[in-house]
């Protein structure tokens, strides 16, 4: 991730904010300018990839003054890589940030500029952070959240990473104060914390499209689910139940994709992999017209797509076979039944209509067809 570019110091003279005013015409903004996010919801980017090797560690330590310490490395002169970028919530913050190796520590009594006392709730993509704090010493790894306080001492290392991090102010809630205090310095590695980081996931990709009257929404979603995972209980469960069961068809989602040539895979497969009750598992995939039937439904628009694809030569009974249809025939009558046409239809280029579009490309049906894309779309 590092530059290999050497500073010319010639040609850049002065400190950091210097070298920020120079590039500061290009498409990266400079630190704390406002970037707009597609419907609205305000958004601030950092990169320190279009500054100067010997000022972007400068830059990164400074984005991050108000909250961390953050060490020096051995040699500025390489470049440091990082961006940051992080949405408003109102009353919570929530930020993807990819970043070198690095030390850090809470910041000491005589150096704390802000009265920030948040809590991070924060779930590395890849990577590793390894804390101490005065009671105990906790890593986490890739896929588990970690719960720091700012207000508190501590210190670490983090290696090269990527990270979705949460932000909750110390007067967020009164319930959430006390779930997060009893949680402060250690990972959430539990089946309800592994929930907490689809959300997490789910919420990064969502937060470009979303417009700031559905904040308020948003955010009682966001505590609910904090509730539920960091401190389960009947009350907190039933209120994060309609954020939980989102983040549980996704995960599924991801589980069926990952299976899809797996003849093992099976409503109890999926069942144990999302760690939930049969009579659960029943309710979520009602509205899919049960887990067997949401399971073929992937597999068949797989096989779709790889009888679209003109470099896939592959006799259909072998596209068929791979995607568990052991029965041509019967490979046969599904695909026609999901998609009103065969596979040899699809195969020889007579429909050349994919099963579901996006919502981009619901705009490009006739009128009277929007209806029906739009409920193929969905329903995928």
């Amino acid at each position: 991730m590092r530059s290999e570019t050497a500073l010319d110091q010639d040609r850049f003279p002065g400190t950091y904010r210097d070298a920020i005013a120079m590039v500061s015409d290009r498409a990266m903004p400079d630190p704390g300018r406002i970037v707009r996010a597609p419907l609205h919801l305000r958004a601030y980017e950092l990169t320190t990839h279009d500054l100067p090797p010997g000022y972007q560690f400068e830059a990164w330590r400074t984005n991050f003054a108000s909250i961390l310490e953050l060490n020096t490395p051995e040699d500025v002169t390489v470049g440091f890589g990082g961006k940051q970028v992080t949405w408003d919530l109102g009353c919570l913050a929530f930020s993807r940030i990819k970043t070198d190796a690095l030390r850090f520590a809470s910041l000491r009594g005589h150096t704390r500029r802000d009265s920030l006392d948040h809590w991070t709730l924060t779930m590395l993509l890849h990577g590793s952070v390894n804390t101490i704090a005065p009671t105990r010493t906790f890593e986490g790894g890739a896929g588990v959240v970690q719960v720091h306080s700012l207000g508190r001492t501590f210190e670490g290392t983090v290696t090269d990473s990527e990270m979705l991090t949460l932000f909750v102010p110390r007067d967020f809630s009164y319930e959430v104060t006390n779930t997060l205090s009893g949680a402060e310095f250690s990972t959430l590695d539990t089946g309800l914390g592994r929930l907490f980081s689809d959300f997490m996931i789910g919420l990064a990709k969502r937060l470009p499209a979303v417009e700031e009257v559905d904040l308020p929404a948003l955010v009682a979603a966001t505590r609910a689910m904090i509730l539920a995972c960091v401190s389960p209980s009947a009350d907190h469960l039933d209120e994060a139940r309609e954020p939980i069961a989102r983040a549980l068809i996704e995960k599924a989602h991801r589980i069926v994709q990952s299976r899809l040539f797996d003849p093992a895979l099976r409503a109890e497969t999926l069942r144990r992999e999302l760690g939930v009750s049969r009579s659960r598992l029943y309710r979520l995939f009602q509205p899919f017209g049960g887990v067997t039937h949401y399971i073929q439904h992937r597999r068949l628009l797989d096989a779709h797509a790889a009888l679209s694809d003109p470099n896939d030569q592959r006799r259909i009974i072998e596209i068929a076979e791979q995607r568990c249809f052991n029965d041509g025939t019967e490979f046969s009558r599904a695909f026609r039944r999901e998609f009103g046409c065969s596979p040899t239809d699809v195969r020889s280029g007579q429909t050349a209509r994919p099963p579901y579009r996006t919502t981009a490309d619901v705009k490009a049906y006739a009128p009277e067809e929007r209806f029906g894309a739009l409920l193929r779309r969905l329903h995928g």
